[in-house]
């Protein structure tokens, strides 16, 4: 479980293609201290299993369903990511409740400047919208965020300048894909709602 407040933005360092599964590299700072083998790590709100760590290293196994259903794939070397180790027992919670499990890749339509914040409007398959709505929650490359507009298959929200110099948030450009986790609630209402 994550709840959105990115760490810090890491950097790849590599995603090749091996025998059992693709291997994503990344340099971390931040998020090392206490990370062993086998804990979780949100990677751009993507829940991955740390498989190697070294020299400010982690090293993550990505099966081909992540490939296809989140913007990992897009990755490249040197490309910011953002990182987020699981939730301590013992910990703060900001944000919302994150799984981890990308519903899909949403497409930036406009990434602008508007006075003093940024307005981000992303589309999506219209088969998400009915877990959406205006002041509802949702996780953008990991990020929890306020939907200030939702209509069919496409949502906008406003980034503080916070949010864009700690995450990657700050890179994005028109026509680039992004990973989205809808609420998690909202998809428990749904379900209700169909039994």
């Amino acid at each position: 479980m994550f709840t959105g407040i990115v760490e810090e933005a890491g950097r790849v360092v590599g995603l090749a293609e091996r025998k059992s599964a693709w291997r994503l590299r990344v340099c971390a700072k931040k998020i090392l201290r206490g990370l062993r083998m086998g804990d979780s790590v949100a990677v751009n709100g993507c829940c991955l299993t740390v498989a190697g760590k070294k020299n400010g290293i982690l090293d993550f196994d990505l099966l081909e369903e992540t490939l296809r259903r989140t913007n990992l794939g897009d990755l490249r070397k040197n490309s910011p990511v953002n990182l987020e180790r699981s939730v301590a027992h013992d910990g703060r919670f900001g944000g919302h409740f994150v799984t981890g499990h990308i519903d899909c890749a949403g497409k930036v339509k406009t990434f602008r400047r508007s006075g003093k914040n940024y307005y981000l409007l992303v589309t999506f398959p219209k088969k998400f919208s009915k877990w959406i709505a205006e002041k509802g929650s949702v996780a953008i490359d990991g990020v929890s965020l306020t939907i200030a507009k939702a209509g069919v298959a496409r949502l906008a929200v406003w980034l503080i300048p916070h949010s864009l110099k700690v995450t990657n948030l700050g890179a994005l450009k028109s026509g680039g894909r992004v990973n989205l986790e809808f609420d998690l609630l909202a998809k428990y209402a749904e379900s209700l709602k169909r039994k």
